[in-house]
């Protein structure tokens, strides 16, 4: 007969056991700046996060945050170990917890670009030289922390102008995402305003934009933006290796389908140091220190 006496010490060791499972089996957790719409980021980094948790063995959990600076927080506070962010919001992120890497970027990310986009009110047509017939009209950037949607546009702004955007026009806004951007010059809210390449390309494939309302009329030199960044503790929390794992994971996406709802047509490796040119802006305009 079993001694009472052991039953203590079992019951012990299956808590300690059960503790130490719930421990190391905690949830991978990744956001994406909100650049878009929330429902299309919903059904996008839904099936990602279930293509990672089959391709890791971890459960995967994709959250949304309502600003690109809470996607920025939410990796500061581990709320998040993995993100999928702008060039300038990575760089601000990456700085905050030691070791954080720059995992993989789209290969249409080493070259990205800004479009500047006017009402067809203005009479204005595309051309090679920046557009300074925008002048004294009403402009509207993105996200107040979008490296497409304001701080390359600002940059170029002030390197055209020699003064700030509040000096140039005669109102400036954000309007918080790329498709909200589209949206506000094709009705004529804002005369002029910035977006992401990308986004005009498939707001204008889905038959969002139309042409005779509004139009390109710049698009910026190319620039390193979006990646995939991780938390330098990830083999601390999860297992030795993992960060490489999660690397492989993203280079491996080949799923037509996920990469058709970046929209990117591949994965390619990235570094921290791919982006100190979008370092150097930021503090050239003061955006970071």
């Amino acid at each position: 007969m079993q001694s009472t006496r052991t039953i203590p010490l079992i019951a012990t060791i299956l808590t300690i056991s059960l503790f130490s499972v719930t421990a190391i089996a905690e949830p991978f957790v990744f956001t994406a700046i909100p650049d878009q719409d929330e429902s299309q980021l919903r059904e996008r980094f839904g099936k990602v996060a279930n293509y990672l948790s089959t391709t890791l063995g971890v459960e995967t959990k994709y959250i949304p945050v309502k600003s690109y600076a809470a996607a920025v927080t939410a990796f500061r506070n581990n709320q998040v170990q993995l993100a999928w962010f702008g060039g300038l919001s990575g760089v601000r992120a990456r700085a905050l917890v030691r070791g954080s890497q720059a995992l993989a970027q789209g290969a249409e990310d080493s070259a990205f670009e800004t479009y500047f986009i006017a009402h067809a009110s203005l009479g204005l047509k595309e051309g090679k030289a920046f557009p300074k017939g925008i002048a004294g009209t009403t402009f509207t950037f993105g996200s107040k922390g979008s490296t497409s949607g304001r701080l390359m546009p600002e940059f170029h702004i002030r390197e055209s102008f020699g003064e700030s955007p509040r000096k140039i026009f005669d109102r400036v806004g954000f309007s918080g995402d790329h498709s909200r951007t589209i949206a506000l010059v094709q009705s004529g809210s804002y005369k002029v305003g910035a977006v992401n390449f990308k986004v005009w390309q498939r707001e204008l494939k889905e038959g969002k934009i139309d042409l005779k309302k509004v139009k390109i009329i710049w698009r910026t030199p190319p620039y390193p933006d979006y990646q995939w960044s991780v938390r330098g503790d990830v083999d601390k929390t999860f297992s030795v290796g993992f960060m490489d794992k999660v690397r492989a994971a993203l280079l491996s996406m080949k799923d037509p389908d996920l990469l058709k709802a970046f929209p990117r047509s591949s994965f390619i490796p990235a570094t921290n140091s791919d982006y100190k040119p979008i370092k150097d802006v930021a503090r050239s305009i003061g955006l970071i220190d």
